[in-house]
């Protein structure tokens, strides 16, 4: 399905990211033409679990979500720490709002989680945070990608793949 709309998809960034959580999807989605913001509270270079650094290219107070075609949350520790920041949360929400994609995976979860969207909707993350998601109001099916609506989740590094096609999919990249 096509949607009309910025080719720009946001992704937050933090210490700890899980690495490739984020470069497989970004690099899939810039080769589809989809450009790609990451954005954090600071302009810097982090570092994820395995040590690959990501670069900020834009702060978290300056992101709106009317820029973006969705967004793209990786999981890693970093999750636990961003979904305690009322930016972020207001953002997540925002997109789920404006029915853009929020995809999510691993311990992604955790932010849409605390952004409360997750009620009565079909997800899948990490089974670590199976219960969380749970709690949340999610209706958990182990699945590789669990597309629902305009959420898009799956669980581990093992399931890029699908994902990330999952998230071209939705934006109507080739």
């Amino acid at each position: 399905m096509i949607r009309r709309m910025s080719r720009t998809l946001l992704t937050f960034v933090d210490e700890i990211y899980e690495d490739l959580e984020l470069w497989y999807p970004l690099l899939r989605l810039q080769e589809a033409g989809v450009e790609t913001r990451i954005a954090a509270n600071e302009i810097r270079t982090y570092s994820g679990k395995h040590g690959y650094p990501a670069k900020s290219d834009l702060l978290l107070a300056d992101a709106r979500s009317s820029d973006f075609c969705g967004l793209l949350i990786p999981g890693g520790f970093m999750p636990d720490k961003l979904r305690r920041d009322p930016k972020v949360l207001a953002l997540t929400r925002e997109f789920h709002e404006q029915g853009k994609v929020v995809a999510f995976i691993c311990h992604g979860g955790w932010i849409p989680i605390s952004a409360r969207i997750l009620r009565g909707r079909r997800v899948t993350g990490s089974l670590g945070i199976k219960d969380d998601l749970e709690n949340a109001g999610g209706i958990w099916i182990d699945e590789p990608v669990v597309v629902d609506g305009n959420l898009i989740s799956s669980r581990t590094p093992r399931d890029l793949a699908p994902f990330a096609r999952a998230v071209v999919d939705f934006l109507g990249a080739p």
